[in-house]
């Protein structure tokens, strides 16, 4: 288990990192703005903004897309994959990184 470390809110930073993915884009925006010094739930808040809003987005756009609506349930099962391995490295204290996206994070934060 990871060491306990207090993030300015006074949550443990592997707790504040799960919950950065817990309710996907908007957890993740949440924590960003109200999480100021922490860089570990930065980059985990970060990244679940830019992994799961470009998600969600997707998800519409092939939403409205004639015959392309037959790829949700892919988007889908993706979407859980990803944001139980997500949760699971943040709990255990792991700056895991998704290619691109964890590079993208890593920048912002």
């Amino acid at each position: 288990m990871a060491e306990e470390i207090k993030t300015s809110t006074g949550i443990n930073q592997n707790v504040a990192g799960l919950l950065c993915y817990l309710g996907w884009w908007i957890t993740g925006l949440i924590f960003f703005l109200i999480e100021k010094e922490n860089r570990f739930v930065r980059f985990h808040a970060m990244q679940s903004i830019i992994t799961f809003g470009a998600l969600s987005a997707l998800s519409m756009v092939l939403s409205f897309i004639p015959f392309f609506w037959i790829l949700l349930p892919i988007v889908g099962i993706l979407q859980l994959i990803l944001w139980v391995i997500l949760m699971v490295k943040a709990y255990q204290g792991e700056m895991f990184k998704l290619p691109v996206v964890g590079e993208m994070a890593e920048k912002n934060i």
